[in-house]
């Protein structure tokens, strides 16, 4: 691996004045994560790594004096440029081109491999995890805003696949709760049984901006909370009603999964834990947990001064289960089933408070592993509201883009003839898409995401999958040709990328859209 190649120079280098095995040096010197504001350092050296006493009496001033002291004691070569002394560190700086050229040679040694054979993953102890993501709510079509989760969540569940560890993919659906009260009325109101079995989720989402409409009346409200109180209650005839929609839901979701290149190894959902969110209500009860309020309802206190000041809701006051309580009794039912060695959940960051809760009251229930439960979270769609309809179709999307690559593809001279123009158009415009995604901050709540993914930002994107799968496709006598492709693919995601003073964080980029796919 390139990376570690470096390292083993920097760290001989540093072996002799120091007076260490380089061996004892490798794991000291650290990658440092590549800047967008500024021009940083390839590698860093922590002084407080290397010293006798580990540095804990040493104040700030000492370590930058020892920094600067080391830094003047070494010299640039051949693969290091620039040397430069840091608050407490040595930093390094990799020749240029002698880093473009390396990096290169090893994508093409190592493949679809590449990037996971570094000695540094060679101690990393195998585990295992369970990741929630997607998780869309049944009776609803696939929209923009699920695309980050299932991105997301697709990437996190492959790169650990890709260092060996063993994944349980989880997609657990949004199918209980008062929404199907509102929804099941909805559909007594306004519903077609013909148009339900032609095109259901469309029909059934036509269903739900209506019925919104109409729930500000309290005798709908009414309505809602019957229908879900019958469900809860397993009445016969409402719950064949609710698993018609669900069934639906999985058909179209799993067809749009199959497009995506996303699979699961578990479908679930909130239904499978309407009863065994009873249980834990009955095990919040026995531990003193569960309190009730004047006007009925569960509660469990999560303040440190057992005031009240912080609670979460867990029982509403007909007694019918709630988000959070289902979600416990998944996140307990999937430790006991897969003992994991963590899990994970994908999720918008609106979500966050509801995480930090779970989290709470699970760690009040006893369950120790909750320190192995994570909530990995990104930036709101906004701009996106199912109840009004204001929504944008994630089929639509990819018929967008499949649509924009042949148009591509037919104005583009150097095309080649292809046996199927639309599988190819489908495959490239997705891989840019996904880059698309990608690319947007995950973090940042953003309103342009829908016109950004749209619009692919330029037709940009679509060359650099084109270079990548013509590079990977055409036969060449040599890597010549090879190497030339991917360097073309370098200046285009970033021109300056081989100059002496770039950033050389899109020779990485690249690279990075296997992962994803």
């Amino acid at each position: 691996m390139a990376a570690c190649s470096f390292r083993r120079s920097i760290a001989f280098q540093l072996s002799k004045v120091l007076d260490l095995p380089p061996e004892n040096l490798i794991k000291s010197i650290s990658a440092v994560p590549v800047s967008k504001k500024r021009r940083v350092a390839d590698f860093q050296l922590s002084i407080a790594s290397v010293t006798e006493d580990n540095s804990r009496d040493c104040l700030a001033p000492d370590l930058h004096l020892q920094a600067q002291k080391l830094a003047e004691g070494l010299k640039c070569d051949a693969v290091v440029s620039e040397i430069s002394a840091g608050p407490g560190t040595v930093n390094f700086t990799i020749n240029r081109e002698l880093l473009a050229k390396t990096v290169l040679r090893q994508v093409l040694k190592d493949g679809s491999e590449y990037g996971v054979k570094s000695e540094l993953f060679s101690t990393v102890p195998k585990q295992k995890a369970v990741i929630e993501f997607s998780s869309p709510n049944i009776a609803k079509k696939f929209h923009i805003g699920h695309l980050r989760s299932t991105i997301v969540g697709n990437f996190i569940a492959n790169l650990k696949v890709a260092l060996g560890h063993e994944v349980i993919r989880m997609n657990y659906l949004g199918d209980w709760g008062m929404q199907f009260g509102l929804l099941g009325v909805g559909f007594q109101l306004f519903g077609n049984k013909e148009k339900l079995k032609t095109s259901p989720l469309q029909h059934l989402f036509e269903v739900y901006v209506q019925i919104n409409k109409a729930a500000e009346d309290e005798n709908t409200k009414k309505l809602a909370k019957d229908f879900f109180r019958k469900l809860e209650e397993h009445d016969e005839q409402t719950l064949s009603l609710w698993k018609q929609f669900r069934d639906f839901s999985i058909d179209e979701y799993i067809r749009i999964y199959k497009r995506l290149g996303v699979h699961f190894d578990e479908y679930s959902g909130e239904s499978f834990y309407q009863e065994k969110s009873k249980e834990v209500l009955k095990m919040l009860e026995n531990k003193g947990l569960l309190q009730k309020t004047i006007k009925g309802t569960g509660i469990v206190d999560l303040s440190e001064k057992k005031d009240l000041s912080s609670f979460s809701t867990v029982m509403r006051s007909d007694g019918t289960s709630l988000y959070i309580t289902r979600d416990l009794a998944a996140a307990i039912d999937r430790m006991n089933k897969h003992n994991c060695d963590t899990m994970i959940y994908v999720t918008d960051k609106s979500q966050s408070n509801h995480f930090q809760q779970l989290f709470q009251i699970l760690k009040l229930m006893g369950y120790d592993w909750v320190e192995r439960c994570q909530h990995v979270s990104f930036g709101l769609v906004q701009g996106m509201k199912t109840r009004r309809g204001e929504v944008i179709f994630l089929e639509d999307v990819l018929n967008e883009v499949r649509s924009r690559m042949l148009e591509n593809m037919a104005s583009t001279k150097t095309t080649k003839e292809i046996e199927d123009p639309m599988e190819t158009a489908e495959k490239v415009g997705l891989a840019a898409l996904i880059i698309q995604v990608t690319l947007i901050y995950c973090s940042r709540t953003s309103r342009a995401f829908c016109h950004r993914i749209i619009s692919l930002a330029g037709i940009e994107l679509f060359k650099v999958v084109e270079i990548q799968a013509c590079s990977c496709s055409t036969p060449m006598p040599d890597s010549t040709g090879m190497m030339r492709s991917c360097i073309d693919l370098l200046r285009i995601c970033n021109p300056s990328t081989l100059s002496a003073t770039s950033s050389h964080s899109a020779i990485w980029q690249p690279w990075h859209i296997k992962p994803f796919l």
